[in-house]
Formats: structure tokens, sequence, C-alpha cells
């Protein structure tokens, strides 16, 4: 399957918006964020440091199964540390071969030591699903003549 492209090219068409929470911030905060953001995780940060990253996965396993409380429990206590980082031009087969292994479902992507955005495992499925379907179409047009 051909996987090709730059993570860069999905932030062109996406947007580089980074949506980040402090560490010492509730769990509920983080939450009522990605409500409201409609995403479901933020990067943990304190100024332009990445600490972390905080998911719905990790509020549904750290926090609802283990009986904790969200308005009591802060990001730093359930937050997923060591994150894989993304680079502009890392391909994104890479970076999907990673996410794969690593079962995360979003990767920072940094450029000289800074933040410049978020992409998702739907995200890179997009990404993918958009350059099959024109990939088929210059196939298509193809074999119906339409290049002479």
């Amino acid at each position: 399957m051909d996987v090709s492209g730059t993570i860069s090219a999905i932030l062109t068409q996406k947007g580089s918006a980074i949506f980040s929470i402090a560490p010492e911030a509730t769990v509920f905060e983080a939450i009522e964020m990605m409500d409201n953001r409609n995403v479901g995780a933020l990067l943990v940060t304190r100024g332009d440091e990445l600490l972390g990253i905080v998911s719905e996965r990790d509020y549904t396993r750290k926090v609802i199964l283990r009986g904790k409380r969200s308005r009591e429990t802060s990001v730093e206590e359930i937050m997923s540390r060591d994150v894989a980082v993304a680079a502009p031009n890392d391909a994104v087969e890479n970076c999907l071969r990673l996410m794969t292994q690593k079962r995360i479902r979003h990767l920072p992507v940094s450029a000289d030591g800074k933040l410049i955005g978020v992409i998702s495992i739907g995200d890179l499925v997009k990404h993918i699903i958009s350059a099959q379907t024109a990939t088929i179409e210059h196939l298509e047009n193809y074999i119906h003549g339409g290049y002479r």
C-alpha cells in the first residue's frame, strides 16, 4: 500500500492548532477542554516544554476504573509520559507504523525543538484515503482515455 506524503502536508491541510493544559490542572478541566475543542487528547506543557499527553483513554483507565475523582485528580497524575514526537518531514507511513506499534492515537509534531502541531490516527487515515482516491481517479481517467 502506498502511504506517501509527509506530516507537514497533513498539518498544512488540517492546521496546526495545539491544545494544551498545565500539569496542575484537574482532570475535570482537561476533559471539559477536550469536549469544548472536540479533541481526544491534550498536550501537557509547562511553558514551551512538553511534559506529556492526556487523553480520553487515560481518563477512562486511570480515573474511572480506579475510582478517582476527576475534580480532585491532577492531569500530572494520569498523563502519559515519554511521548513519541514526529517531525514535519517524517513520512506518513513511518508515523502510522509508530502509532500502531505503540498503540497511541495522537502524535505531537515538533520542529527545531518547538511544538508545531498534533496529528491523530484519524488524520493519517484521512490522508491515506485521499491519496488512494486521487490515484484511483487518475487510473480511471487513464483507462477511459482521459489522457492522450
